[in-house]
């Protein structure tokens, strides 16, 4: 994990912020993200959003992330992935990750 940041938040300095668009609701693209990040040992979440795409906020190690990052491309089998858009999380952002594991918000 990267140094403690700037804004007091321990541990977390950087993330991942995506944009998942397509069929991404109702197809368990939360549940099976939340699988693969746990799986990772991530700390994030993801959650749907009203134009119905899907968003996630993830940091960690690396290559964790980076696996996590190439699994959004496909999502579950039921998905249909049609863009995956990618940056650095803003520090304000950072804030809103979870002190430990990977959540589905709502």
């Amino acid at each position: 994990m990267a140094e403690i940041s700037d804004a007091g938040r321990p541990g977390i300095s950087t993330g991942t912020f995506a944009r998942i668009t397509g069929r991404v609701q109702g197809v368990a693209y939360r549940a099976s993200a939340k699988d693969e990040a746990d799986e990772l040992g991530l700390i994030g979440w993801v959650r749907n959003t009203d134009d119905s795409a899907v968003e996630l906020l993830v940091a960690g190690e690396g290559p964790a992330v980076d696996s996590l990052l190439r699994w959004t491309e496909d999502g579950p089998a039921a998905a249909q992935v049609s863009s995956v858009e990618t940056r650095e999380a803003s520090e304000q952002e950072l804030q809103t990750l979870p002190q430990a594991g990977f959540e589905i918000r709502r």
